[in-house]
């Protein structure tokens, strides 16, 4: 009998589930549907048709456009073997061409560049709206690559095997067919291979399972399968990774997001490291393979803390033993947010309070030793390239109001000197950035920064706009954000960086804080900075708005239905927003480890009290907010913003919503593309905050 009324009750629970999952836009699910698609068209017609009558409009565009297409933007390094790469796109190359420059021509300040590929003239040729996602080359002369192509700007890739020599493909060369995935080269003739096999080769999450090595002249279907994954796991993947001379093909298995498995294949088998299923690997340095804590770990005794960067013996490793050094552990305001390998030095990028602080490690006789290198203070910086034949490395540095300026360093001498620098597209000699810290509901100090003109008149009229992102340990430090700067500070806007948790401003705490049950401290961060900006008079809720993507945008989505009260203005950008269905939609499966399963009662029960979608009511006076997503986004899926926006229409409220036929999870593949929705995105703030 009490086995009866479990059972009873059970299927009682899971009735209530089902119907609790009933959804009336399902139809919008349907990415390519044509009723989904003259809905899309609707909305896009509607917003661009309001949006683009606005006064400032037109201007925006001319500006973030000229900026985007800026001859004077840096091009950005990736090193392979004696030269530079870089892909760049401008108002001649709408869709870019990756090219090269010989190495020391690009230190010196002068680059010779040589196209490879124009992406552009690809398009044409093929007759598809091709996106360049990078490439992956031979050592150690780098004269074939495996370059990644997208068809509008997925994150599903073709991948074909190029001759930078020649110039053009290979013939009957390596070629993989979309999917999402990746491949490297081993050898010559010899590549590791993470792809679509065919039926069952693919998780729940989208993402390979199964890892191959591919001999050249075979066909994909035959090559050797070397590991694989549960098709309930994130994915499967492999890679080469390089001590000096020596490499080894790294094998990792994703349960999770946050949890991985990593093994190397060495003598036809799988060797898996001993290590939290939480600290990921960032390379090895004369046999010491550098890993970060992301929990607490105890080995022989003595606990290692969570955020803590240690290295252990690799090849004592792979036979069971640990011998661990401790690198660098971070106090409770700072963070490891970066760390690279020259030939000979370890680089690490400290965040102490939300700036950065540079510093080059020795590994000599057993020990790490480290010297800070005299970078410019109180902004971000950015590792940018590094190279396993020399100590010579790029880095960047910029704030909220210094232009970002590309540094070649030296990391035998700690020397570095500028090679690049982004003129200043707007102008700063009237702004000031401060940092404040504001409380939150639970007592936690939360820090921001905010930009604004000098002597700011505190009436509580600024148009104010609050940007946060707080989720996958991601950290938001200053940025210069040129298209921002001319579409709202030069026009007198205030603009606000939040640093709340979910991110990795403080480390893995700051992050594990804000994470399934605990999601909510996010949320109540971004209110504590939004109602402190209120009561410092700097705005107030008719001027007041939030902006976010991604994870960003369910953050912002959550901000409007929970604080209509809060905000005049919410630009929810290709947002996370039906909590329930979210991990059936594309990739979302990989992240139920930062959100929790939405299919188990328990968890669903904490999900859906912040589900944007499923908290929306009528009779609110929610702003009129601002969505905008992409078809091709293979991430998170339109659908999202879509059924959001059908579901606010019907109940009577007023909506923004801009659709990009192309451009992935980017939302854009050119820049005329991203100056249209700046435009109107910036044209939509202005016509409700000024």
């Amino acid at each position: 009998m009490k086995k009866i009324i479990v059972l009873l009750l059970t299927v009682l629970a899971i009735s209530q589930f089902t119907t609790a999952q009933e959804d009336n836009y399902l139809w919008l699910e349907e990415v390519d549907g044509k009723k989904a698609l003259e809905f899309v068209e609707k909305q896009n017609k509607a917003t661009v048709a309001e949006l683009s009558a606005e006064n400032d409009y037109q201007d925006i565009y001319d500006k973030n456009l000229a900026i985007l297409n800026s001859t004077e933007k840096i091009a950005y390094p990736t090193i392979h073997g004696n030269y530079v790469y870089n892909f760049w796109k401008d108002k001649d190359h709408v869709r870019g061409i990756w090219r090269r420059s010989p190495l020391e021509s690009y230190k010196s300040g002068n680059p010779v560049w040589e196209t490879l590929l124009d992406i552009d003239k690809l398009s044409e040729t093929d007759g598809k709206k091709w996106v360049y996602k990078g490439s992956t080359g031979l050592y150690p002369d780098y004269n074939r690559f495996l370059v990644q192509l997208s068809d509008g700007g997925g994150d599903a890739v073709y991948i074909k095997e190029f001759d930078v020599n020649k110039k053009q493909f290979v013939e009957n060369g390596f070629s993989i067919d979309e999917a999402k995935g990746g491949a490297e080269y081993v050898d010559e003739n010899t590549v590791i291979v993470a792809t679509d096999f065919g039926e069952g080769t693919m998780t729940t999450s989208g993402y390979p399972r199964q890892v191959k090595l591919w001999k050249r002249g075979t066909l994909l279907k035959d090559a050797q399968l070397i590991y694989e994954a549960e098709t309930t796991d994130v994915g499967a993947g492999g890679g080469i990774i390089r001590d000096g001379d020596k490499s080894y093909t790294l094998l990792v298995k994703n349960s999770s997001f946050f949890s991985s498995q990593f093994s190397v294949w060495s003598n036809n088998k799988v060797i898996p490291f001993d290590i939290p299923k939480d600290a990921r690997p960032t390379g090895i340095l004369k046999n010491q393979m550098i890993l970060q804590l992301k929990s607490d770990w105890t080995v022989n005794n003595k606990t290692y803390t969570t955020g803590t960067l240690i290295s252990l013996n690799f090849t004592e490793l792979l036979k069971g033993n640990k011998d661990i050094k401790v690198i660098l552990k971070p106090d409770e305001f700072s963070s490891i947010s970066g760390v690279s390998i020259t030939k000979s030095k370890l680089l690490v990028n400290v965040l102490s309070d939300v700036t950065s602080n540079l510093f080059i490690y020795s590994y000599e006789n057993g020990i790490w030793t480290n010297k800070r290198v005299d970078a410019p203070k109180l902004g971000a910086i950015t590792i940018n390239a590094t190279s396993n034949g020399s100590d010579q490395y790029f880095f960047d540095f910029e704030n909220l109001i210094i232009p970002t300026t590309l540094y070649l360093g030296d990391a035998n001498n700690n020397t570095f000197i500028p090679n690049q620098s982004l003129p200043a597209y707007f102008d700063a000699s009237n702004l000031e950035v401060k940092q404040y810290k504001v409380k939150s509901k639970d007592g936690t100090m939360v820090p921001y920064f905010m930009v604004s003109r000098k002597g700011l008149k505190m009436d509580g009229t600024n148009p104010t706009l609050v940007y946060a992102y707080g989720g996958f340990e991601i950290s938001s430090s200053p940025f210069y954000w040129a298209t921002m700067g001319v579409s709202w500070l030069d026009k007198g806007g205030v603009f606000v960086l939040a640093n709340i948790r979910g991110g990795g401003e403080y480390g893995p705490k700051w992050h594990q804080t804000a994470i399934k049950e605990n999601r909510q401290n996010a949320f109540d961060d971004l209110y504590a900075v939004s109602e402190d900006v209120i009561a410092k008079k700097i705005t107030s809720p008719a001027h007041l708005g939030a902006m976010g993507g991604s994870n960003g945008g369910l953050l912002v989505g959550v901000a409007f239905t929970q604080r209509p009260d809060l905000y005049n203005a919410i630009v929810c950008q290709v947002p996370l927003l039906d909590m329930q269905r979210y991990n059936k939609l594309l990739a979302g499966a990989s992240w139920m480890s930062e959100f929790g399963n939405p299919d188990i009662p328990e968890e669903w029960a904490y999900i859906k009290k912040y589900s944007p979608y499923h908290n929306l009511k009528e009779g609110v006076k929610y702003p009129e907010v601002y969505f905008g997503t992409s078809t091709r986004d293979d991430r998170v899926h339109p659908g999202h913003a879509r059924k959001m926006v059908a579901k606010m229409n019907d109940m009577g409220y007023k909506t923004y919503y801009y659709e990009n036929t192309e451009g992935g999870h980017a939302g854009s593949s050119t820049n005329e593309q991203s100056a249209k929705s700046n435009a109107l995105m910036y044209s939509y703030l202005w016509k409700k905050l000024k």
